[in-house]
């Protein structure tokens, strides 16, 4: 039975391989750090999403291993059975007061919690309106729920008013938007979202996984930088990009809405519950986050170091203030060239091309951290500059 079934599979992975879109995995020896060893070579590393350098953070290491000898190493329970300790309650509280919420749920990644939202909440009486460049985990927990979908064009709000019009007679909507865009570092315009919101009566839900620690003032996210902390109703977001970049995800928001998730949410019912070293991790990046601002500073500025010695030599960037960084070059098969020419210079770096991003857009996407060092951050400009030569 499995014949026709492998040649099948081997017919897919070769128009994968045919098209250029092979995924290729690096392993990497030792922790998540700026400098790593990827496959027996040192390169410097700026493609992950360690925005405030906490992967091996030593507080944060230590946390986890004091949270071993007290914790345990797993509970073997989802939460409602008795995987449940006075540590997620804590990094709930927490959580939710650091972002200003009623309250907060935890969930085993940020995927899950985009999966178990739409399909407790809304029904097919309801309307769903998503902006298109939204997250898969967003895409895929939507397809879950019974309710209408619709969708406008990316922070296009002319767009968004004609969606929330033709949902008129939807019983909830709920607008629903990524707080950054992660191939592009645009970040959503929140007030004006939250403004149409207002006038249409409906819902307004941010997915910020990759802005929560890092940007607004106090590293509270979107919300915060947009000025509208208090009128979004449903926070999404990852403890896996700058809080400490292991995993678990969480729903925040009104405290009824938090109540109806432990009950129904099913990746929450029928999921383990986080891991105890994971909680008291992140715990230690909440309380760094909260106790200095130091980490953000050197991350902006890392960022506008890119971005500015990169455009003095002749780089096409979108234009942008988040730590992401597209570097474009359009045409797929150059950009993985000169992707795989950086790897050579010792820059640790990948290609994205359609499907990922449409045709003609291929890019580098650089992701900065506040752990780079302006010498790591210069060098990464020169393997750009060389990789470009020799790729053309």
């Amino acid at each position: 039975m499995y014949g026709a079934f492998q040649q099948h599979l081997a017919d897919e992975l070769a128009g994968i391989e045919q098209a250029g879109l092979t995924k290729h995995e690096r392993g990497i020896r030792g922790p998540q750090r700026t400098e790593i060893v990827a496959d027996g070579a040192e390169v410097l590393n700026f493609c992950a999403n360690n925005y405030l350098g906490l992967a091996d953070d030593p507080r944060l290491v230590e946390a986890a291993k004091g949270a071993l000898d007290e914790w345990g190493y797993g509970l073997a329970s989802v939460r409602f059975i008795c995987g449940t300790q006075e540590q997620h309650f804590e990094l709930e509280r927490r959580l939710s007061a650091f972002l200003g919420t009623d309250d907060a749920i935890l969930f085993s990644s940020c995927f899950d919690a985009n999966g178990g939202v739409f399909e407790t909440l809304f029904t097919a009486e309801d309307a769903i309106i998503s902006d298109e460049l939204n997250h898969a985990s967003i895409i895929d927990g939507i397809r879950l729920s019974k309710a209408r979908r619709l969708r406008y064009g990316n922070r296009d709000m002319a767009d968004l008013e004609e969606q929330l019009q033709a949902a008129a007679d939807a019983r909830f909507r709920v607008i629903v938007t990524d707080g950054v865009f992660s191939m592009d570092g645009y970040i959503a315009p929140l007030a004006d979202i939250c403004d149409l919101a207002e006038r249409y009566d409906a819902l307004v839900f941010v997915d910020d996984s990759h802005a929560v620690g890092f940007i607004g003032e106090h590293g509270r996210g979107t919300p915060e930088l947009c000025g509208v902390e208090g009128r979004v109703d449903i926070y999404t977001g990852t403890f896996g990009k700058a809080l400490g970049g292991a995993s678990g995800g969480y729903v925040a928001g009104h405290r009824d809405i938090v109540a109806l998730l432990r009950q129904r949410a099913r990746p929450y019912l029928f999921s383990n519950t986080l891991a105890p070293s994971i909680v008291a991790g992140t715990l230690q990046a909440l309380d760094l986050v909260e106790g200095s601002g130091s980490l953000r500073a050197q991350l902006q500025e890392n960022a506008a170091l890119f971005r500015r010695r990169m455009t003095e030599e002749g780089f096409e960037l979108l234009p942008g203030e988040h730590p992401i960084v597209p570097v474009m070059f359009g045409d797929a098969a150059l950009t993985a060239r000169i992707a795989a020419e950086m790897q050579k210079q010792g820059v640790y770096v990948t290609a994205f091309s359609f499907p990922v991003v449409p045709r003609g857009l291929a890019r580098i996407r650089v992701q900065l951290s506040a752990a780079h060092t302006a010498e790591q951050v210069e060098r990464c400009v020169a393997a750009f500059v060389a990789a470009r030569a020799a790729a053309a």
